[in-house]
């Protein structure tokens, strides 16, 4: 018998960037692995088209030559629900007779593909993204990680479930109701669903085009975090494309000033299931612990738009999708999503217009809770199905899911589902951080926190979730320092050689504390950014979190590479998302008075996208 190559000891995004650069892992050897790690045999129907090994390392060859340091996802894994484009591959949305194969890749595809990452197939899904159960795929019900007589959550199920065993890094699904939350909720993953129209839904396979959201699973906060910072962005082809900032949070540094939301006990519905709402009440517990105030909340408005999203006249939305194709296909339909998706046949155009009003009504009460939080925290779903329980009765058990998550995109808010420990019979269960639109980032370097303060270990693997310090199993070597870069010295820009000449190598892409606000200087080129602290005294605009990067510099060059550093930069301590503190890039306060203030685009590279060359 011949041995299988065994797989990395993780897939955590910096652990492989490391061991790539000290040429104790390759993509190739590691892309070998992980394709020996997926046999014929699918127990937990994960996939519906596996790249073969040749298309693989097709990606693999494409990276010789290309310089690692500027490719911030340079030899990632991941896997793409089959309602989203990769070129050359079959899109199915769980329909057979529905595929086709598309010549180009979905913009957020293409992105990941372009940063380094390495695509390793297509994964199962609740058809055409009608479900939150997993379980509505004639490729068969995907089965929960940790237990596959139980759901494994949907309609990303598939997705989930591939990072949760340690078959990818990352994956990508879709959250249009839930989907991108629920199944990360089931499987000790995080769930990130982005605020509407952050990443680019050209290329996906729309459900309800309108709230449809690409969404992110990863093992760890941080990242999900370095995804979302390659897969975001404006995309002119798409019309519901948006361009935005970073929204901070308040209190978010210490959590000292942090208020979280937190519904009223009449409206937590966990349908008989204890452990749930022990865990919950769990979840609260840790975050006072950590230093927020929990501030009870009215959640009757968004409870109430939540039954808009299929009892109301946006059913017809998914219709409009596929409507057509059911009707000369009917027979390759799943049973139920057939029943849901026609319901929306008949809706007329003034009950559309009426739902409208209503949602309307319901978001202008919701707004009402805002000024009194800086985020909400609600359970991600109330409670989990076996696969028998949801037979019997399928429609009502996936209702009973949407509860805490169909509001979301209706309400244009943004969220991240995060692991909040296990039942007593080892299911996991998540909740979920509510934020404002484009408080992605805010919400996530939150979620980090409260990851590490709920769990020990990652999806379901026994792989340790790291602890925040920088680095942290990184190693950073012997006679080095560690330094934030926040402008031209990140990798692919014009002075990142300045790093890379004296030996550097790049630690970890991350963000700052949200204490911070940035200013494009004056002068160039090369242009430059300044980042300054905000006061604890506060500023007229608020500190927010920048992107950086934080590099090993060897110590006998750290003094010329300092030297050659122009005032009014210099360096300093910067406070990072984690509550590390490092090395970096500071900017005397004077130079903001003949500066333009870019704090809102959250870091140097996006701000650069908007100038004209």
């Amino acid at each position: 018998m011949i041995a299988r190559m065994p797989l990395p000891d993780s897939l955590l995004i910096p652990y492989l960037r490391e061991s790539y650069r000290t040429g104790q892992l390759t993509p190739a050897l590691v892309m070998e692995a992980l394709l020996e790690q997926s046999p014929d045999e699918d127990p937990h129907h994960v996939w519906i088209t596996r790249l073969s090994r040749d298309q693989v390392m097709a990606y693999v060859t494409a990276l010789e030559g290309r310089p690692r340091a500027e490719l911030p996802l340079y030899g990632i894994p991941f896997v793409i629900k089959d309602n989203i484009d990769l070129a050359g591959v079959p899109t199915t949305a769980a329909c057979p007779s529905f595929a086709y194969t598309p010549a180009r890749s979905a913009t957020v595809v293409q992105k990941l593909i372009d940063a380094g990452a390495i695509p390793l197939g297509k994964t199962n899904l609740d058809q055409f993204a009608t479900g939150l159960v997993g379980a509505r795929s004639p490729y068969g019900a995907c089965r929960n990680a940790f237990d596959p007589a139980y759901i494994s959550g949907g309609s990303s199920s598939g997705s989930a479930v591939a990072v949760a065993l340690g078959l990818a890094s990352f994956s990508l699904g879709t959250d249009t109701a839930g989907s991108g939350r629920v199944p990360a909720g089931f499987n000790n993953l995080i769930g990130l669903k982005p605020s509407n129209g952050r990443l680019s839904t050209r290329g996906v396979v729309p459900a309800c085009r309108s709230l449809d959201c690409v969404s992110l699973f990863a093992l760890t906060a941080e990242d999900a975090a370095a995804v979302l910072s390659v897969a975001e962005g404006y995309d002119a082809e798409d019309s519901y494309s948006r361009s935005m900032g970073h929204q901070t949070l308040a209190g978010l540094q210490t959590l000292a000033g942090l208020r979280f939301g937190v519904p009223r006990r009449d409206h937590l519905e966990f349908f008989g299931d204890t452990e749930y709402q022990r865990l919950f009440d769990e979840a609260v517990g840790t975050l006072r612990s950590l230093g927020g105030t929990a501030v009870d909340i009215d959640l009757g408005p968004f409870l109430e738009a939540a039954r808009l999203l299929y009892d109301g006249p946006w059913i017809a939305e998914r219709y409009a999708a596929v409507g057509a194709f059911i009707e000369a296909h009917g027979e390759d339909i799943h049973p139920v999503t057939r029943k849901i998706i026609e319901g929306g046949k008949g809706v007329t155009a003034v009950a559309a217009f009426q739902g409208e009003y209503r949602l309307r009504e319901l978001k202008r009460r919701s707004e009402a809770v805002w000024p009194t939080v800086d985020i909400i925290l609600t359970p991600t779903s109330g409670t989990i199905y076996r696969h028998v329980e949801l037979d019997a009765d399928p429609i009502r058990l996936n209702a009973n899911l949407g509860l805490y998550t169909n509001f979301m995109n209706l309400f244009d808010l943004a969220g991240v589902s995060v692991p909040a420990g296990f039942r007593r019979d080892g299911l996991p269960c998540g909740v979920t951080l509510v934020g404002p639109r484009a408080s992605d980032q805010a919400l996530l370097q939150l979620a980090a926190r409260l990851q590490r303060a709920s769990v020990t270990r990652v999806g379901a693997l026994q792989t340790p979730l790291p602890t925040a310090e920088v680095g942290a199993g990184l190693k950073l070597r012997p006679g080095h320092l560690a330094v934030a870069v926040c402008g031209a010295h990140l990798q692919g820009l014009p002075l990142n050689h300045q790093l890379r000449d004296r030996g550097g190598y790049l630690l970890q892409a991350t963000w700052s504390a949200p204490r911070y606000r940035l200013f494009a200087l004056p002068g160039g080129p090369p242009h430059r950014p300044g980042m300054i602290r905000v006061s604890d005294g506060g500023a007229p605009n608020g500190g927010a979190a920048i992107e950086v990067e934080v590099w090993a510099v060897p110590a006998e060059h750290f003094g010329s590479f300092v030297a050659g550093i122009p005032a009014p930069l210099g360096i300093g301590k910067i406070e990072l998302a984690g509550g590390a503190w490092v090395s970096g890039f500071i900017c005397e306060g004077f130079a903001a008075e003949k500066a333009t203030d870019i704090t809102q685009y959250g870091g140097w590279r996006a701000y650069l996208k908007t100038v004209t060359p």
